[in-house]
């Protein structure tokens, strides 16, 4: 009774992020009621591994009774402190201390979001500061790559290229550009690493000289790409791509509100390849999730540039909640537990996880798998040679996370056919050897569905 009643009122009033509303009505929410480690218990008492770690962001796990009570004590001493006026708390400037300490290079200030999309949102406003600052006002062209993901903000949006973000948005506005995806399954010039670097090089090039290179602000990239099904580039795409702007004057913005923190191994995934970014977006992992907080690193010389071009006047951007102390204080907390073992854990797990969604190869409908650490995707097939996706009838999205569900496994199934997985990096190995297992039955049931055995190609 209890759960039911919450289905209705959810269904009357709650609107759920990047969701069919209709299909919703129809199908209910599952609720979720707890949590702890890797798994999760819903309303009915099935308890289920957690393989997409929330939305890629629980990094540390649920139930960490340190995190509760950093929270807690901050919110009895001082629940809230605005950064306006020069005010602030203790735990947020150490916080930005702390990170700043572990940021790659010189990227020592720290501006505190809600979340990974204001903090791109910030990044743009930043960004069409510096160049005002610089007297290039006509900078004011940005570039992001294909299948990219950043954020569902209004101006962040047009910098995603997903089409669910852009229609019925009117967006991407005329200043948003684009670039093909490294994507190297299925990269028109094919899966080696150095024909895919110098491909996206010549696009970049490409579309900086169509738009004019004296009007190109700043290039968005992630080090891996999530929402897009988890593409992960070619090892030295990343470095050549921030070269190329680094050589052209235009600003290289690193988006890791996902691949931070963790979840690729290092505390950041640009660091992997020795790449100073001018900004650097994070979230999700910043505080594991247990409460909102997102963070836009400046390189100095940003910084330097926006600070002495407003001189004494005021910059006018800020939230309400920016550098809010019981955030900044979980915060601080995460980062000792991820540095008091769960990194090292979450190396581990990532290597045994790989290894195990490799082992899947085999099966009749697995094209791809891809990944680095806790971060990883599986993409589906009818056809391998011909790399086939799932036919659009088979519903992917919808069945295959129903039967993950059912199986005990909480998964991203991607409407292409991708399966996406980000695991708390407290997970055991028996933990991850269950989430490749379910992830086997449930391609096992997906396999006798009769659209996938009419169009499959062995």
């Amino acid at each position: 009774m209890y759960a039911n009643s919450l289905i209705e009122l959810d269904r009357a009033h709650l609107i759920h992020p990047v969701a069919s509303y209709r299909s919703h009505e129809k199908h209910g929410v599952r609720v979720l009621a707890s949590a702890k480690g890797a798994t999760v218990t819903d309303a009915s008492g099935k308890q289920l591994i957690d393989g997409f770690a929330g939305l890629w962001c629980v990094n540390a796990g649920y139930g960490h009774e340190s995190i509760v009570e950093a929270a807690a004590r901050q919110m009895r001493e001082l629940p809230y402190a605005t950064a306006y006026f020069g005010l602030g708390s203790e735990p947020a400037i150490r916080l930005a201390s702390e990170l700043a300490d572990r940021a790659p290079g010189d990227l020592n200030h720290v501006y505190f979001t809600l979340g990974g999309s204001d903090a791109v949102d910030s990044t743009i406003r930043f960004i069409r500061y510096y160049w005002n600052a610089r007297g290039r006002p006509e900078r004011d062209q940005f570039i992001s790559v294909e299948q990219g993901y950043h954020g569902s903000s209004t101006a962040g949006a047009g910098l995603t290229a997903l089409p669910a973000f852009h229609a019925g948005f009117g967006l991407p506005f005329d200043w948003q550009h684009k670039i093909p995806s490294h994507y190297a399954y299925r990269n028109p010039v094919g899966e080696d690493p150095q024909a895919i670097i110098e491909a996206s090089l010549a696009a970049l090039k490409s579309k900086v000289e169509a738009i004019g290179p004296e009007l190109v602000a700043a290039f968005y990239v992630e080090p891996i790409q999530g929402s897009g099904g988890v593409l992960v580039p070619p090892k030295g795409w990343v470095k050549a791509m921030r070269e190329f702007c680094r050589a052209h004057d235009i600003l290289f913005v690193a988006d890791e509100v996902i691949t931070g923190f963790g979840r690729t191994g290092p505390l950041f995934a640009c660091s992997e390849e020795e790449v100073v970014p001018d900004f650097m977006t994070t979230a999700k992992g910043l505080t594991s999730g247990y409460v909102p907080m997102g963070a836009v690193f400046m390189a100095d010389h940003v910084y330097e540039t926006i600070a002495e071009g407003a001189g004494t006047t005021a910059i006018g951007h800020g939230y309400t909640y920016s550098a809010h102390p019981v955030s900044a204080a979980v915060g601080l907390e995460v980062l000792k537990l991820y540095e008091n073992g769960l990194f090292d854990n979450g190396v581990k797990a990532g290597a045994r996880l790989m290894q195990g969604l490799q082992s899947l190869r085999d099966h009749p409908l697995v094209g791809d798998v891809r990944g680095r650490g806790m971060l990883a995707a599986v993409e589906l097939v009818v056809d391998k040679s011909n790399k086939t996706p799932l036919p659009a009838s088979a519903e992917p999205a919808r069945r295959i996370f129903d039967r993950a569900w059912e199986n005990g496994l909480v998964i991203r199934a991607f409407g292409n056919g991708v399966l996406g997985y980000a695991p708390p990096l407290c997970c055991t190995e028996t933990e991850i050897d269950a989430i490749v297992e379910r992830t086997r039955i449930t391609l096992d049931e997906t396999l006798e569905d009769p659209d996938v055995r009419r169009a499959l190609r062995v």
